[in-house]
């Protein structure tokens, strides 16, 4: 029986990563070239001659005399933490098939279970940035509603059930129906308004959306992309079941990677958590350079005080 290849690929080894993460000077070289690929840059004057002060760790223009932080103005901005921590918990979380608590992380890199906590979601913000910066690839999306979290004893079941966190599901395919990407995105509703903005903001043109016929779904043709609605009732169950595969499995397995891993996600910080999946689904082609990757998003990123990450009402 042939080898699945996403299963076995080789990946980043632990003893690799530290060789090329192992020391702050590694991790500042690196974050270095990938800020400035061509070479330091003075945010001021545009100078390229530079000194370094080593006791400070800046980088100061010979021109304008403007002093630099490698990592101001990133997401590592302001960070009491080692640079080989922050690299050592990208790796245990971009490696990790079904994620890291922020638990566990705390035991891996020796911090206090907030300071795991506010590093996590901070790299699962420059995941979600990262992939939402493009629309979906692909031609043909497969497009499904889901909701997340338990049902509250009010007496109100179904959709309009409290305690339930509603999204929307994607996974774009090839023409040949394998899956290349997905998107999961928390909603506030399922309503049209919602749809077409979610389609406007998560589609490429020329796009072709396959959903079941819930009514909010002609939001997809209201902005303008070609919109096919399958019947998943009665005679075309099988047929729905059939052109629904992917995101149907992607559904399943992100709930049960989230109920496995975390012993509760909050509603407010979910999109990270779904982003997170998708992050690595989308590079699970490419998981030893999932590692540079993710620290580019993070030295592009912005920065985030604690105000802003506790807030987290980002919708999809």
């Amino acid at each position: 029986m042939p080898k699945n290849k996403i299963q076995f690929q080789r990946g980043l080894s632990l003893n690799a990563f530290l060789s090329t993460y192992g020391t702050e000077q590694h991790c500042r070289e690196t974050l270095f070239r990938l800020r400035w690929p061509n070479g330091f840059v003075c945010p001021v004057c545009g100078c390229t001659d530079y000194g370094t002060i080593t006791t400070r760790s800046l980088l100061q223009c010979k021109q304008c005399r403007r002093q630099t932080s490698l990592i101001c103005g990133t997401l590592f901005a302001s960070t009491k933490l080692p640079l080989t921590l922050w690299f050592l918990a990208i790796y245990l979380i971009t490696q990790s098939k079904d994620g890291i608590s922020s638990l566990n992380l705390a035991r891996h890199l020796g911090t206090s279970a907030k300071a795991a906590l506010r590093l996590k979601h901070k790299l699962q913000q420059a995941m979600k940035n990262s992939d939402e910066s493009t629309p979906l690839p692909g031609l043909i999306v497969q497009l499904d509603d889901a909701y997340w979290g338990g049902k509250k004893h009010d007496g109100r079941r179904g959709r309009g059930a409290s305690g339930k966190t509603p999204f929307l599901a994607a996974v774009s395919t090839n023409l040949e129906g394998h899956p290349i990407a997905m998107r999961l995105s928390r909603v506030k509703d399922f309503t049209i308004q919602e749809v077409t903005r979610w389609s406007s903001r998560h589609l490429a043109p020329h796009t072709i959306v396959l959903s079941d016929a819930l009514s909010c779904f002609s939001g997809i043709d209201d902005a303008g992309f070609a919109h096919e609605s399958v019947v998943a009732s009665g005679d075309s169950v099988n047929d729905a079941r059939r052109v629904f595969k992917w995101v149907n499995t992607m559904i399943g397995n992100v709930k049960n990677d989230l109920r496995g891993t975390y012993h509760t996600v909050s509603q407010k910080h979910l999109p990270r958590y779904l982003a997170e999946f998708c992050y690595r689904f989308n590079r699970r082609f490419h998981l030893g350079s999932m590692i540079k990757h993710l620290a580019n998003a993070a030295i592009h990123t912005l920065p985030i005080p604690q105000p802003l990450l506790s807030r987290a009402e980002n919708w999809g």
